[in-house]
Order: structure tokens, then sequence, then C-alpha cells
């Protein structure tokens, strides 16, 4: 209300002025589908399958985050109807039945602090039901962000250990599995595509929630998951020099799991 009174800027509600988990769901749901089919049984196809099921329970979790809880808030208005009607009341008391006097002064101080007291207490637990609410959302997104953070560790530690310049050298005929420089370079934009909707998956927290904490959260995993695909696109372009020099060298085997 205040919002409106002093700030009254409104913007228009259009398609792409926020994100849409349905169609970062279904993004995902078709980068898990080409990894199965270029990399059949391969363990980045199983992060993959594993973040759409997180992504999923994401989904729902944020939905929750832009919904008041209903019976927090009761309590608080509650407790604030009787903080108010409490002071009335010894205000009340204090006007119309105070004893005259030094003696019923002082009585009537007592009684006063006795009631502050008792007011204080019940102050108290409205602000402790009055970010009851706040502390449990962020509770449950700062658990559902450090998830994401272990996945983007996850699809680095998938990488790690690819490199394009063990793609030069002699056949392996020890693994009947061989692989091109294409099919490796594939493998890295998988890997930059998991932690691009890993980055998304984080922002769907901070969008119907606003905390300074989640937001630092989300920040993070953002940070961590460019850092990452920052690292595979070095490894990317190194493939694609070797395409290009090397396009006549043998390529030997290299197991991508």
């Amino acid at each position: 209300m205040l919002n409106r009174r002093f700030l009254p800027v409104k913007f228009p509600k259009g398609t792409y002025s926020e994100l849409d988990s349905d169609l970062i769901l279904k993004t995902l749901q078709n980068i898990q589908h080409r990894i199965s089919e270029q990399f059949p049984g391969s363990g980045l196809g199983r992060v993959a399958t594993e973040l759409q099921e997180v992504g999923q329970a994401i989904v729902r979790l944020t939905n929750h985050l832009a919904q008041p809880i209903w019976a927090l808030r009761f309590l608080t208005g509650i407790g604030i109807i009787g903080l108010i009607a409490v002071a009335v009341w010894v205000f009340f008391m204090a006007v119309t039945m105070a004893p005259s006097g030094q003696a019923g002064l002082m009585e009537t101080l007592q009684g006063i602090e006795s009631v502050t007291n008792e007011l204080i207490f019940l102050t108290i637990g409205i602000i402790f039901f009055a970010t009851l609410e706040n502390r449990l959302k962020r509770r449950a997104a700062l658990d559902s962000l450090h998830r994401l953070r272990s996945f983007a560790h996850i699809v680095d530690m998938h990488q790690l250990t690819k490199d394009p310049h063990d793609l030069l050298g002699l056949d392996n005929d020890s693994d009947p599995r061989f692989t091109t420089p294409e099919k490796l370079g594939r493998y890295f934009d998988f890997c930059t595509d998991l932690l691009a909707i890993n980055s998304k998956l984080a922002a769907l927290h901070i969008q119907y929630f606003q905390d300074n904490q989640v937001l630092n959260s989300v920040s993070e995993v953002e940070m961590l998951s460019h850092e990452l695909s920052r690292k595979i696109w070095q490894k990317i372009m190194i493939l694609d020099v070797m395409i290009k020099d090397n396009a006549a060298v043998k390529v030997k085997q290299v197991v991508v799991d």
C-alpha cells in the first residue's frame, strides 16, 4: 500500500519479465534426453536425471516461498491485537482507578511496572511469530541452494578428467569405446548446459521471495556455475583449435563416463 502511494511505478507484466519454471524444467528434460542419446549410460546422464528431479522439487518449493503462511500471520495478528488491548486497558485503569495520595501513586506505579513486564514478553512473542515465517522460508531456500551448489561441483568433477590433449596419441585398444574431438566437445557443451540450468534454478528462489541471505547464496551459486563454465569453455576452445589444426591426426580412445 505504501509502495503504491509513494512509489507509483508499475511495471508491465510481460512474458519475458520473469523466469518460467515450466520452461526451465522442459529445457532440462530436453538436455537430459540428448545426453542419454549421445552418451547412453553415462554418469553425466544420471546427474541430469537427478537434477531434473531436484528441479521439480525446487519449483514446488519456490511456489511455497511465494505464498504466505497464514497460520503464523494469524497468530501475529492476534498477538498485536492482544498487545494493543492490554495497553489500552492499563492506560484506562491508571487514569480512572488510580488511588489518591502518595501511597496510592506508588501502588499504581508498581502495578504499571508489573503490566509493562508482561507487555514486553508479549512483544517478544509477537516479534518471534512475525519473523518465524521468513526464517522458515530462508532455511528451506538455503538448504535447496546448498544442493544446487553440490550439483555444480558434481558436474565439474565429471568433466575434470576429460582433457582435450588426451585425444592426441596412439589408439587405446583396451577399451572398445572410441570418440572424436567433436564428441568430446558435445560432452563439454552438455556440462555447460547443466551449469546454466543450475543457475536458473537458483535464481527461482528469489523471484518471489526477497531475503538478503538467500540473495547472497543465489549469487554464490551463479558465480560458481559461471566460473566452472568458463573453465569448460577453455577446453572447448582448445578442441576447436585441435579440430582445425589436427584434422588429419588420428585420435585415440577416450572413455566418457
